[in-house]
């Protein structure tokens, strides 16, 4: 099916079962502990042997010696892979670095060895008799260092320009030139990247974690130069990820190496310094954004560049992408540049782009508000743009930013709010209030499911998409009732395995409208071959209660697989219709914080976030995301960064206990307001993403929030107090 119109009325519309808020339908498999996560699937690869990963101890150069003969020899040892007895391996299209790297190092701990045993025990102690030695060449690990080297990165517009930014903004009555930083993240997801592999011949099977089911079947084939066909992954569970498991990653390569060594299934899970160093993380950006305005606050030009770093073939961190659709502004610049680092991959992370960039942006907007005096949602509002303003031409399919941000206002109580910062007191703590607003483009791909339907009534739909605990298995359920006319009870939803239909995956915050259209264009398809089967016109039947209807006739929806099993599949596929309207989701970000006046401890008070994102499949599902955003948020304010140790190149504070994340502590109360909209444009579901939205702003309005609070600016993220200590208003 393809979508190139504007949705009409059509089955999603009665809203008997989508749109409700109902509980998650993997609830009970997940809070019982009988939802099989990847390390956990002992039933369907028994005898599994155990493999331990060994990374790399320098970030660049090379290995003159490995010796594994100590190891080969540790008791319960039963194989040892490295590049020299891996043979021929590829790389995989998603993959910047190699996943098994030697003799040539790209990257610290990048994957070095895999030790195969009966008890990861034994693994891990035979790891530990693997004798290295490595000639270290000379690395950049330091982006302030690399940034005057940084070059114009491969990208589809890694520059843009309108009008006449640099005359208009020199000339400009009011200016704001800021420089801000956020440093590199890492997804911390609670499953660490775990993988179970298995050969039966020529064929491989991998139980793994991952996002993008058809993305790594891809990539594994290429790497291993086996045909994608002889390749099976499945991925019903995921506990997280953050965009950490979109790719193929070294556990899920490395135990199909060891299984095809040790002649039976290898499961292998990755440790926490390894996650941090060897997979994938969110690049750290410095970020120089001018603003031009006339004294009545119209931004009359807005420009923004940002720098960050990868290694050779990487790509950049793109924080300018919401400042080119944002705001208002007639003249307009941004720039991205990218470096060579030889850190660790960077790669996506939740909202990557627009998560730093409004972090950036945002602040930026504080700041002009402050200098023109005026309030900070009264400047977001005046500068509001109904098109695109880069294409005056391409209005947005919906925006309602600034409804967003007047309903947030109402809600939180921003007329309580002191605009003189540093005044408002409760004993030794300082009171603030801070504004954002939240941005995250809308992206639809391709998606498939099947549908099958039996003599009970009972649907069972197929695709390879992914639960990442977003709750795709229940509103992939909700939208099969809805086009089949029956209750939640009578679908079952089996995701995560690359022999059902390619689906658009977990990611981008495409994955809960994406999927459900592909599952409504096989529930059109199933509704056309019941009806026929019914002897009734597929045009005027209607399916409700378990039963369908037409011309006078009625029949109950098992009927029509009395001889049979019914089986319809379909996928939706999209015209242009996001090249003549721009589709973005909005929303606004309320804080409130409290700084201690003598320590600068930052504790959130309360947050508010007001989403517009089309049709809310599960108003339930969906707040849980938007809440868990928030938390991120939270966390990329006041607390995360990986540190890079700028000598070894590599980051510090590779666990959980020195990578520090929100705790139920820190988690204040969090209030999710979705408005009321649908988007015609988006799909024929007239729902868009939300699962990144609710992160995009929120960091900055803390950082907002602790400068009203205390009158102290800081522009480099986190805001841990050290940055605030020095410029505290004096106690009293």
């Amino acid at each position: 099916m393809k979508f190139t119109t504007p949705a009409s009325t059509n089955p999603i519309d009665r809203l008997k079962v989508v749109g409700r808020p109902l509980d998650r339908i993997d609830g009970p498999a997940k809070t019982t502990g009988s939802a099989p996560y990847a390390y956990e699937q002992h039933e369907a690869a028994p005898n599994a042997a155990y493999g331990y990963v060994i990374g790399a101890g320098i970030a660049k150069g090379r290995i003159t010696s490995i010796n594994l003969n100590d190891a080969r020899r540790a008791p319960g040892v039963i194989a040892v892979i490295s590049a020299d007895n891996a043979g021929t391996l590829g790389k995989g299209r998603m993959n910047t670095a190699r996943l098994l790297g030697g003799p040539e190092i790209q990257h610290y701990h990048q994957a070095i060895a895999l030790v195969v045993a009966e008890t990861f025990e034994q693994a891990r102690a035979a790891a530990g008799l693997v004798k290295v030695e490595y000639a270290k060449e000379k690395g950049a690990y330091d982006l302030d260092q690399a940034r005057d080297s940084a070059a114009v990165p491969k990208s589809s517009k890694p520059d843009t320009k309108v009008g006449d930014f640099d005359g208009v903004f020199a000339g400009a009555p009011v200016r704001l030139d800021a420089t801000y930083r956020t440093p590199d993240q890492s997804h911390a997801m609670m499953e660490p990247h775990a993988s179970i592999a298995a050969w039966e011949g020529d064929k491989l099977t991998v139980w793994t974690a991952n996002q993008m089911i058809a993305w790594t079947r891809g990539d594994m084939a290429k790497t291993l130069g086996i045909p994608k066909e002889n390749v099976r992954l499945i991925s019903p569970y995921i506990g997280g990820g953050f965009g950490g498991k979109l790719f193929l990653r070294s556990e899920a390569l490395l135990a199909a190496l060891g299984a095809r060594a040790a002649k039976r299934p290898v499961k292998v899970a990755l440790s926490r310094p390894l996650i941090i160093n060897n997979t994938t993380h969110r690049p750290a950006t410095i970020q120089r954004i001018r603003i031009g305005a006339t004294r009545d606050g119209k931004i009359s030009a807005i420009g923004h560049e940002t720098w960050s770093g990868d290694l050779p073939g990487g790509k950049p961190e793109e924080a300018v992408q919401q400042t080119r659709l944002l705001y208002a502004g007639a003249h307009r610049m941004t720039r991205t540049r990218l470096a060579v680092l030889d850190l660790p991959e960077g790669n996506a992370m939740r909202a990557p782009g627009e998560a730093p960039g409004m972090m950036a942006l945002e602040l930026a907007m504080d700041e002009m508000a402050e200098k023109l005096g005026i309030d900070p949602v009264t400047f977001r509002i005046l500068n509001d743009t109904k098109v695109d303003p880069e294409k005056p031409g391409r209005p947005f399919s919906q925006r309602s930013l600034i409804e967003c941000l007047r309903t947030g206002a109402e809600r939180f109580g921003w007329k309580a709010r002191n605009a003189e910062p540093g005044k408002t007191r409760e004993g030794r703590w300082l009171i603030g209030m801070g504004v954002a607003s939240a941005f995250r483009n809308n992206m639809v791909m391709k998606s498939g499911a099947r549908i099958r339907l039996d003599t009970r009534g009972i649907v069972t739909v197929e695709t390879d998409m992914t639960d990442i605990g977003t709750g795709s298995y229940t509103v992939i359920a909700q939208t099969a009732a809805e086009m089949m006319g029956v209750g939640i009870d009578k679908v079952v939803v089996r995701l995560g395995d690359s022999r059902f239909p390619v689906s658009a995956g977990s990611g981008g915050q495409w994955g809960a409208n994406s999927s459900t259209a592909g599952v409504y264009a096989a529930g059109m398809k199933m509704r056309e071959t019941v009806a026929l089967k019914l002897g009734m016109n597929p045009a005027e039947a209607e399916f409700s209660d378990g039963a369908v209807r037409a011309g006078g006739k009625s029949a109950p929806l098992g009927q029509a697989a009395q001889d049979g099993e019914l089986v319809a599949e379909d996928s939706m596929e999209y015209g242009d219709l996001d090249k003549k309207f721009q589709q973005s989701t909005f929303g606004a970000h309320f804080v409130e914080v409290a700084v201690d006046s003598a320590t600068g401890e930052t504790r959130v008070r309360r947050m508010l976030a007001v989403c517009a994102a089309g049709r809310i499949l599960n108003p339930k599902s969906a707040r849980s995301q938007v809440i868990g955003a928030m938390t991120m948020g939270l966390g990329a304010a006041l607390m995360e960064e990986l540190v890079v140790d700028t000598r070894t190149g590599f980051f510090v504070n590779h666990d959980l206990a020195g990578y520090e994340v929100p705790v139920h502590a820190d988690v204040p109360h969090q209030e999710v307001v979705f408005l009321d909209e649908t988007d015609p444009l988006s799909s024929p579901m007239k729902a868009k993403g939300v699962g990144e939205l609710g992160l995009c702003g929120a960091a900055a309005a803390i950082a907002n929030a602790v400068y009203n609070a205390t009158g102290v600016r800081v522009r480099e993220y986190p805001l841990t107090l050290d940055k605030l200590l020095a410029k505290l208003p004096a106690m009293t």
